[in-house]
């Protein structure tokens, strides 16, 4: 009976022994996809509405490009430029950290590679002299500001025009325009620009909200001209979604915020 008793506390300290194993193999696992694969990110603002909406939750595939010292966790400096070199393409929606804030990612739609001359003239964008037609999709009701720092002064969603845009490679993506009139600021009017010629090893990043966009076309500003080197991956996919009209602990409003029909979409 000794002998049965001791095969039995044996097999019960190899199931937990083999547990451990399980549970720190899984976790190995997760840091090394987190760290070479994949990885998530949350939209917190509006600068890529309607194609990104506060509370999405993405996947970004941090390979895609090959890597560099921004693939991983805390930047180390360990090398310069990409490895394998695997540029982008014009259209791709990608997560970056831009020169002026460098411990901060954006994201961004690629506009201009290399050598490309980008102005946008009276709310048209140009790429290399040509227009880039857009084709009016309506009305959008935009309202991604209540998220922002003012929400507390939302008065209400702003109506913007939705067009779709035609880059010329083909691709197509809906852009969000609430004039293309002068700027208000009094600075810089960003439906009227210069214009930029992208430097060799750089990207021209926008967004697609394009009235509510911090990016390349302010170049005083954190964007500025984004380096090859700075790119962390293209968005790949919606994973979760979320509409936080209440606080996030109001547990029970969660089945009727959550935005199924965003589970699982493809950023395009």
């Amino acid at each position: 009976m000794a002998r049965n008793n001791r095969k039995q506390d044996d097999g019960l300290g190899g199931s937990f022994v083999e547990f451990v194993k399980t549970i720190l193999s899984a976790g190995l696992i997760a840091v090394l996809i987190h760290t070479f694969w994949f990885e998530p990110f949350y939209i917190p603002s509006g600068s890529m509405v309607p194609t990104l909406l506060v509370g999405d939750y993405l996947v970004v595939n941090k390979f895609a490009y090959g890597y560099s010292h921004f693939s991983f966790p805390f930047s180390p400096d360990l090398f310069s430029g990409r490895w394998p070199a695997r540029g982008p393409k014009r259209g791709d929606v990608v997560v970056f950290r831009p020169p002026g804030a460098l411990d901060v990612d954006f994201i961004k739609r690629v506009i201009g590679l290399p050598g490309d001359t980008i102005q946008v003239t009276a709310g048209q964008l140009y790429i290399n002299g040509a227009i880039v037609p857009r084709q009016d999709q309506g009305t959008y009701s935009d309202d991604s500001d209540r998220f922002g720092d003012g929400a507390s002064y939302y008065t209400g969603p702003v109506l913007a025009r939705d067009y779709a845009e035609t880059l010329p490679n083909g691709r197509v993506h809906s852009i969000l325009k609430r004039t293309d009139g002068p700027g208000q600021d009094g600075v810089f009017d960003q439906n009227n620009t210069p214009v930029y010629t992208v430097p060799a090893g750089d990207l021209f990043m926008m967004g697609d909200n394009r009235d509510d966009s911090e990016d390349s076309r302010f170049l005083d500003g954190p964007v500025g001209y984004v380096p090859f080197e700075n790119l962390v991956g293209p968005a790949s996919m919606i994973f979760f979604s979320i509409d936080l009209t209440h606080p996030f602990w109001e547990i029970w409003y969660w089945p009727f915020e959550i935005r199924w029909g965003r589970m699982f979409k493809e950023i395009s």
